[in-house]
């Protein structure tokens, strides 16, 4: 499925952006002019099922097949966040940018009793303005109209592959390309032995002080200085 995009910029560079599930790309209202101001042509996708993409099936693998359906090869960086790094790093060894980075990736459940479930989604979809500040204290009132429009355009649907299942099973068993792994803090979706392991196989390690999930809307200033040397 080819999805519909957003662009930014352009300059030489390419850069790739990936929002997470409930969002779409309009999450980037902050990231993808600051990357475009460094000289990259910046392009963000609506996920299926989200934003003005198609509905469909929903599973990892068929996000990321869209991905690979719509985004240009060997772009200079990629980056995916919550369940666009999922999607993301099923891709990336078709999609070969020169760089990606994996922010608080939907990989694993750090709690392995941690069940999330389409329910638990689809209650964020009937959240009102105040209740959806209130959750997200740190974010800009711009970014909290935004997630209210995202939330209506998202299908909820979507969220069924999770099943009310631990996430679990995704965490990359190699590195493919020069990669960045950017967690919150703390990550309820990379636990320590996971990122360790990580470490260990090649990955680059940073992690926000005091960002939540939603690293690049809780510290913008943090999200972006944990990018330094990666963009």
């Amino acid at each position: 499925m080819r999805l519909h995009t957003r662009e930014w910029g352009a300059g030489e560079r390419i850069a790739l952006l990936v929002h997470g599930i409930m969002s779409d790309s309009r999450t980037w209202r902050r990231v993808a002019p600051a990357l475009a101001d460094r000289g990259y042509r910046v392009i963000a996708v609506d996920l299926r099922g989200h934003g003005l993409s198609a509905r469909g099936e929903y599973s990892p693998r068929l996000f990321a097949d869209d991905l690979v359906d719509t985004l240009p090869r060997q772009a200079d960086l990629a980056l995916g966040h919550s369940l666009g790094g999922l999607a993301l790093s099923l891709a990336v060894e078709r999609l070969r940018p020169r760089r990606a980075v994996y922010s608080d990736p939907a990989w694993s459940s750090a709690d392995p009793d941690r069940r999330v479930g389409p329910e638990v989604f689809a209650s964020f979809k009937r959240a009102t303005r105040a209740q959806t500040a209130a959750l997200n204290p740190r974010w800009d009132p711009e970014d909290v109209d935004i997630e209210m429009a995202t939330l209506a355009a998202w299908d909820a649907g979507s969220a069924h592959f999770l099943g009310g299942r631990p996430l679990s099973g995704f965490v990359p068993d190699r590195l493919v390309v020069p990669s960045l792994l950017q967690l919150a803090d703390p990550s309820y979706l990379v636990g320590p032995e996971d990122a360790e392991r990580l470490r260990s196989d090649g990955f680059a390690i940073r992690t926000v002080p005091g960002a939540g999930h939603t690293i690049h809307r809780d510290d913008f200033d943090g999200f972006m200085t944990s990018l330094d040397g990666w963009i």
